[in-house]
């Protein structure tokens, strides 16, 4: 059954030349997979309902935290702890009663994935780890699925259409023919370790938002075997073509079966002999007093560490810098736990059996948790 347009709410862009009725009744009749209501999520998903998408899927298995509210828009400091996607989904509805909302409060597998795609025309992909980034890209090349793709580090993001149709049977470019192979967990920065300026999510996601709207439209020209990338600080926009690899080049998955026997988390993640130590046990030892602790973080970085002396080495001196260590045991901490372990690895290889070297798990963004939960329960 045709949906019926609201002229007065989408009059604004019905009266673009060459959008009308026509445009206005391609989006209420898609149906766009956000996966990921994060930084990039939230402006997207605005921008998507409010042009009038017809249906929208919102996959998230996180829950609102402070450290999110800087760039993440669509949420308000009493949704702290609530799940992202319902948030989500229930401000949609007030923006824009007309448009469904789905919405699906867990993270995407290779277990769930294929199932929710088959419900969308095209997927946006909001996340920010390299294992979630390549599970999405091959699901959606086996999906014959067009996926719009953003990024952000620092002050810098990108933005490209993967896997989109060029023809009968004809797909461009998709996020393996740039990067074949995953990198290692350790190898580049996530936002929690090398931060973002929050503005930059939100553009990036707005034009996440317009390409996925052309692409529905048929209007303007998609970047469809093109990378862009603008920088905040120099407001500079650049635009690098790829080019797709033949269909037997592909590395990931060929067939479901094989989708399903991937293990993404694990392609992430760098064989290690490096030990490491929650925030209970932790905890403990700077009780006891009997550890040294090395914050690897750089000299820049916030929070400023006042719980418990430690020593300020960045992961980049870690090498050659002398270590005034006291204790047999040391525990190394950054902000998310990556960094610590490189360091653990460097310092085993100086150190060999000197000393007992641990990297804090989830550093001291599961720190400064642990410490709020102690709070909160005290009352």
């Amino acid at each position: 059954m045709k949906k019926e347009i609201s002229y007065e709410r989408y009059q604004r862009q019905m009266i673009l030349p060459d959008f009308g009725e026509r445009a206005q009744q391609l989006l209420v009749e898609a149906s766009v997979l956000v996966i990921g209501a994060g930084g990039l999520g939230c402006p997207a998903l605005l921008y998507l309902a409010g042009a009038g998408v017809g249906t929208i899927g919102i996959a998230d298995g996180d829950t609102v935290a402070l450290s999110n509210l800087h760039r993440q828009v669509l949420y308000h400091t009493s949704d702290i702890g609530k799940n992202k996607a319902v948030v989500a989904a229930e401000y949609l509805k007030q923006l824009n009663p007309g448009t469904e909302t789905k919405v699906y409060p867990w993270h995407v597998t290779n277990e769930n994935l294929l199932a929710i795609l088959g419900n969308y025309d095209i997927v946006l992909d909001g996340t920010d780890n390299f294992a979630t980034r390549y599970l999405i890209n091959d699901a959606c090349v086996l999906m014959h699925k067009t996926l719009v793709y953003g990024a952000v580090s620092r002050f810098e993001g990108q933005v490209a259409v993967f896997n989109g149709l060029l023809g009968h049977d004809k797909r461009s470019a998709n996020y393996r023919d740039i990067f074949p192979e995953p990198p290692k967990e350790n190898e580049v920065p996530n936002c929690a370790d090398a931060g973002v300026i929050g503005i930059l999510p939100g553009m990036i996601g707005c034009m996440q938002a317009g390409e996925v709207i052309k692409l529905i439209t048929g209007m303007g020209d998609p970047l469809i075997d093109r990378v862009l990338t603008y920088n905040v600080l120099s407001n500079q926009f650049y635009t690098v073509n790829i080019i797709a690899g033949p269909a037997t080049n592909f590395t990931g998955p060929s067939t479901k079966e094989r989708f399903l026997q991937t293990d993404y988390v694990s392609l992430c993640k760098s064989p290690s002999s490096v030990s490491e130590i929650d925030v209970v046990l932790f905890e403990e030892l700077l009780n006891r007093g009997n550890v040294d602790v090395i914050d690897v973080r750089e000299l820049y970085e916030q929070p400023v560490v006042k719980e418990f002396e430690h020593l300020r080495i960045p992961l980049a001196d870690i090498y050659q810098q002398e270590l005034q260590l006291k204790n047999d045991v040391v525990v190394v901490i950054c902000q998310s736990g990556k960094r610590s372990r490189i360091a653990v690895e460097i310092l085993n290889d100086r150190m060999g059996t000197a000393k007992t070297l641990y990297s804090l798990r989830g550093g001291l963004n599961d720190w400064y948790a642990f410490l709020k939960n102690k709070r909160d329960e005290r009352g």
